[in-house]
């Protein structure tokens, strides 16, 4: 899960993409995580999805409407 998310993260700072291509990116991690440890989705929702969100506001931008593909918890 980690190589995973440290690539995922990796690839969200380094490639050209927009906002849909970074949300699609993130949604089949998420997928991939869940089918390798499906005990883990509090866990993702909790501290990668925030993680996620803050990597695709500051590499990638602001999603373009109010709708998300991910629900990402609010704080």
């Amino acid at each position: 899960m980690r190589t995973l998310v440290d690539l995922t993260c990796q690839v969200l700072m380094q490639a050209p993409m927009t906002r849909p291509e970074a949300e699609r990116l993130v949604a089949a991690t998420r997928a991939r995580v869940l089918e390798l440890f499906p005990e883990k989705a509090e866990t993702f929702d909790l501290i990668l999805a925030p993680r996620f969100e803050r990597l695709m506001r500051e590499h990638v931008g602001p999603p373009q409407s109010r709708g998300r593909l991910l629900p990402f918890p609010k704080r």
